[in-house]
């Protein structure tokens, strides 16, 4: 049986396993279930919280598939307390949705099941129904422990309108040149007071900083999941954003201007013009669909250290917990929840509601190559907005582009004191050097009490 969790992990709750012991070997604990069973008896799934039209389009297509099947389902968020109790009183549920960096934590400690064999029965090859670097992300110890979904790709949105004002372009916003990027920035940024009035680039950086350390070079782990924060190649990334502040303002500004956006109503920051570029993921792009025709809006990818288009993998997975009551019907419910026609009944699900609130359609970005391309064939045909279109069809070329958040045992630890690291630097309070080396020792003691046997 492997270690406990004892680590300071962000997700600190999973540390009350110390007082309940491991769940016991997931390996072992799957070795003798008959994957190809018929699905039958009771279903319980936790943490497919707040269902939209695809989500419940999805929850219906896998019901589907298993009539005689008595689905229950927490709808609630997951939370690693809650796990950690259910485990712990042995009221686990046969399904668990979660983060995708997740997943490797709870694998190296056996407490979800390796789904090689289930994947097997069914027929399924996770680098053939996922884009690789999804399907990597919950790979770990040559095993893949989840069913993934999503990925949303990010990339840089521009307001045409202020950037033509400031006598700058799109193209300017390459985060590879700083010798563009930077002038650009000081061209258009505006303030009143002392204070940013337009900012312009917001790099997003709070919750997405480790994208800028990965694009500049960086590593967070190695290839078996190792923290790797110190390492020298992560203060590239890093100085960039000390250099985009710095253009702006400084970060302190920076960050109580962007905390007041009206990042979902009708006062956006885009209509506001209170933001020349921004980095967003995929799904905002629905969100601004509203506002086409107050807006001329344009993307360029951001890109790494040598100039070329670079995105990374998000989302989360389905796992089955070690102990779960039903887990060949478990395994058949989330191979038919993240299938072609689960996906597709989300596409007609989504599709329908822009025909019937007249919105623009998007698209999905599933996490399957195979979906992305027939729900855009069948539902991303054209609006009379040509701009708009242009901004769907700009991420939809950004999908070739992706790589994947190694998975680690330590995985949400690496993520949380990478981002608490880079805002240490940003705010004055550490050097680089010195906030990368606390963030390494902390993300250390997390991996080796995992690992330990």
């Amino acid at each position: 049986m492997k270690k406990r969790f004892t680590g300071a992990v962000a997700l600190g709750a999973i540390a009350a396993l110390a007082l309940t012991g491991c769940a016991g070997g997931g390996e072992e604990a799957g070795a003798d279930v008959d994957f190809t069973a018929k699905p039958s008896g009771t279903l319980s799934m936790w943490g497919f919280e707040n269902a939209d039209d695809v989500g419940q389009a999805r929850l219906d297509y896998a019901a589907a598939q298993m009539p005689d099947v008595e689905i229950t389902h927490d709808a609630t968020a997951f939370d690693s307390q809650k796990l950690t109790t259910r485990v712990a009183s042995g009221d686990v549920p046969d399904v668990v949705q979660m983060d995708r960096r997740l997943v490797a934590q709870y694998a190296a400690q056996d407490l979800i099941l390796p789904l090689d064999a289930c994947y097997e029965a069914k027929d399924v090859d996770p680098q053939e129904r996922w884009y690789k670097m999804v399907a990597d992300e919950v790979t770990w110890d040559d095993r893949v422990w989840g069913a993934p979904q999503f990925y949303q790709p990010p990339a840089i949105i521009v307001n045409q309108a202020i950037l033509a004002q400031a006598g700058v372009s799109a193209e300017d916003f390459d985060t590879s040149d700083t010798t563009k990027l930077l002038p650009a920035i000081e061209k258009v940024y505006q303030e009143q007071g002392g204070n940013p009035s337009v900012l312009g680039f917001d790099p997003n950086d709070a919750t997405n900083s480790e994208l800028y350390i990965l694009a500049m070079g960086g590593q967070l782990t190695d290839a078996d999941g190792k923290p790797t924060l110190d390492d020298p190649s992560n203060q590239a990334g890093i100085e960039l954003l000390q250099q985009i502040h710095d253009a702006q303002g400084g970060f302190a500004k920076d960050k109580s201007f962007t905390d007041s956006f009206d990042r979902f109503g009708d006062n956006n920051q885009y209509v506001a013009g209170q933001v020349a570029a921004e980095m967003n993921m995929q799904w905002y792009v629905n969100g601004l669909s509203k506002y086409a025709d107050q807006l001329e809006l344009g993307v360029v990818p951001l890109r790494d250290a040598k100039g070329e288009p670079f995105a990374a993998a998000s989302g989360s997975a389905f796992v089955i917990p070690a102990g779960a009551k039903n887990p060949a019907t478990a395994c058949a419910w989330i191979t038919d929840v993240t299938s072609l026609g689960s996906w597709e009944a989300a596409g007609d699900a989504r599709g329908e509601t822009r025909k019937a609130d007249g919105g623009i359609n998007a698209g999905l970005f599933t996490g399957s190559p195979e979906a992305d391309q027939v729900i855009k064939e069948k539902w991303v045909t054209g609006s009379s907005d040509a701009n708009f279109d242009a901004v769907i069809d700009d991420y939809y070329a950004i999908l070739d582009y992706g790589r994947s958040y190694p998975a680690s045992p330590a995985g949400q630890t690496v993520l949380s004191e990478i981002r608490n690291a880079v805002i240490a630097v940003l705010v004055g309070e550490k050097s680089i050097d010195q906030a990368l080396s606390d963030a390494q020792s902390t993300a250390m003691r997390d991996y080796e009490s995992m690992i330990a046997d």
